[in-house]
């Protein structure tokens, strides 16, 4: 018999995580803003297939391993920490977003879908504590006598569910007033996202394993 309360527990803890904002909020938004609707939904593509990996890993106790062992955590703490501390530069660094009416339509603007779903998806894969998260989330609301066939279940639908929340992100940040509103901003936009981003690296940084 299918365990509806261990599901439903798992998936409530997951969509309230999945709301709080961070990393991928963080891009999705500025995707939304900067290049609109399309790339906003494949950069969340992205970040929902990661999921999957984080979710593979954990049902084969390799995410057990990377927590106990002090090196190789380290090694993924710090090239997600430079991957975030480098996107967050460049945000900052990055000239203000602007209407797609005052843009040169001759030139390509517009991210690749395929360059959209990497950067949600090495956004999402790269951040270390979803190492620990996963590996928390599953050894205290899912029980060893599960079966595999369910927890897998389990982790897609996770990743849909994080899919479907950052699509909804996506479809409110590219309706015309809201993003109007961060076109207004300007410059502002790109230096608070940055900003958040460097501080979300500066904070795995300093976070432990425990």
């Amino acid at each position: 018999m299918f365990p509806w309360l261990e599901f439903l527990a798992l998936m409530t803890a997951f969509g309230l995580s999945a709301v709080v904002p961070g990393a991928d909020f963080a891009m999705v938004l500025r995707q939304s803003i900067l290049h609109g609707r399309k790339t906003a939904v494949f950069t969340s593509a992205g970040v929902a297939t990661a999921i999957l990996v984080h979710g593979t890993y954990t049902l084969l106790g390799i995410g057990l391993v990377i927590s106990k062992s002090l090196f190789l955590f380290s090694i993924i703490k710090i090239i997600g920490v430079v991957y975030l501390l480098w996107m967050g530069i460049s945000v900052f660094r990055a000239p203000a977003p602007v209407k797609p009416d005052f843009k040169m339509e001759k030139v390509k603007v517009e991210p690749s879908v395929i360059n959209a779903f990497v950067l949600g998806f090495l956004t999402n894969l790269l951040n270390p504590k979803a190492v620990l998260f996963f590996l928390a989330l599953f050894s205290s609301l899912v029980s060893a006598e599960t079966a595999l066939a369910y927890k897998s279940f389990y982790v897609v639908m996770m990743s849909v569910l994080l899919f479907i929340w950052f699509v909804l992100v996506s479809i409110f940040f590219t309706t015309p007033s809201v993003r109007g509103l961060f076109y207004r901003i300007g410059k502002w936009f790109n230096r608070v996202t940055g900003a958040t981003l460097v501080m979300l690296a500066i904070g795995v940084a300093a976070s432990s394993r425990g």
